[in-house]
């Protein structure tokens, strides 16, 4: 289809699940991508390899983003590797992707573990916009990935329900910031999706057909699903698309 032409994209926390499935689409619609990861580099490589042999262009750029340092080191590389492959560090869509869980209750979770969870999920995001606010160009996309547990009530992972939240409120307002200059920032909320990081979720038929029984459409989600719903929204065709918040949980717990 080729909606993303001459765009650059960088996909945060792309080298798995459904940033793997943004970038390999947004490369597909012939976007130049930067992978982003946090550690699994030989899988980002892997996602580049796979671009490549698909015709398209990507980089991998790795960089740790539970601290402001690294959303710097991030933006370096990133300037560095724009400027050797088009001269240039401007770039016109940035998907904040990368993200992390912990396994602690309500009850049990620590102050490091909650301040670890909101320094990935959301200053991360903060300031890597903020720091990109003079490299991303006019008429760019921002696109957060939050989650459908904002409309539902999963006590058992509270502090990660709280960052998401924290997300959708985030896009709302730079939506309103950024509008000026014809940028669009969505966020799109997946349920639950078929990802390795969602494993253990899924270690049995039983465990998945209870969690397909709540969703309207009967299915889980594919990173694939996300990753339509981000290419949309990254092209010309959602140019009047803004601050709005895309439930793609196939209609979960309805």
């Amino acid at each position: 289809m080729n909606r993303l032409n001459g765009k650059v994209a960088l996909v945060t926390g792309g080298s798995r699940g459904i940033g793997r499935g943004i970038a390999l689409r947004l490369a597909r619609e012939g976007a130049l991508i930067a992978v982003h990861y946090g550690s699994g580099q030989d899988a980002a490589e892997d996602v580049v390899k796979t671009i490549k042999a698909n015709g398209g262009e990507a980089f991998s750029i790795g960089a740790n983003l539970n601290t402001a340092a690294g959303v710097n080191q991030l933006i370096q590389l990133l300037d560095k590797e724009l400027m050797l492959r088009t001269g240039e560090i401007h770039f016109d869509i940035l998907v904040n992707n990368a993200g992390i869980g912990i396994p602690e209750s309500f009850e049990e979770t620590t102050e490091s573990a909650f301040d670890e969870i909101f320094a990935v999920n959301v200053k991360a995001p903060f300031f890597l916009v903020q720091k990109s606010l003079s490299r991303l160009r006019n008429e760019g996309r921002i696109v957060n990935i939050s989650s459908g547990v904002t409309r539902v009530a999963y006590p058992p992972i509270m502090a990660y329900n709280l960052t998401k939240g924290a997300i959708n409120t985030f896009t709302l307002h730079l939506a309103k910031l950024l509008g000026p200059r014809g940028i669009t920032v969505n966020a799109v909320l997946p349920g639950m999706v078929r990802t390795d990081m969602n494993a253990d979720f899924l270690d049995s038929p039983e465990a998945q057909k209870l969690l397909a029984d709540m969703v309207a459409l009967g299915r889980m989600g594919e990173p694939s699903d996300i990753a339509d719903v981000v290419a949309f929204l990254a092209s010309q065709d959602g140019r009047f698309v803004t601050a709005q918040l895309l439930d793609v949980t196939g209609g979960s717990h309805l």
